[in-house]
């Protein structure tokens, strides 16, 4: 579980962003590094129930709801590795907003816009 965990692990958040995760492991957080890669990476993102895009947008609709903007940023770039658009995520946001409260959909709307203009900023000119 682990190994398929890792693999999908990196191939929604990138490598770099799992490399720096695992570069910051220590005796203190081996254990739930373990515990996500092995239960939440490699036991419920490898089922065969969902898509990664369907998972992505029930991912992003849970990190508004429990307030997790941190975690929001980075599952709004891996929704959009995962195939959702930009106009998607936007039409999740929408939905949260009804389901989750405005105020959670408004601080999401601005964590996914801080998302969307550093990716633009990165990417090179056409």
């Amino acid at each position: 579980m682990y190994d398929a965990g890792m693999a999908v692990r990196r191939q929604v958040l990138g490598d770099a962003h799992v490399d720096r995760a695992n570069a910051r492991v220590d005796d203190f957080t081996a254990d739930f590094q373990d515990l996500i890669t092995r239960f939440a990476w490699g036991t419920i993102w490898t089922r065969p129930g969902l898509d990664r895009r369907s998972r992505s947008m029930i991912t992003l609709t849970a990190m508004i709801a429990g307030g997790h903007t941190e975690e929001l940023a980075m599952h709004v770039r891996a929704a959009l590795t995962n195939g959702l658009t930009r106009d998607e995520i936007k039409e999740v946001l929408l939905q949260s907003a009804i389901y989750c409260s405005v105020p959670s959909a408004n601080t999401a709307f601005a964590v996914a816009q801080r998302v969307f203009a550093d990716l633009d900023r990165d990417e090179p000119p056409a």
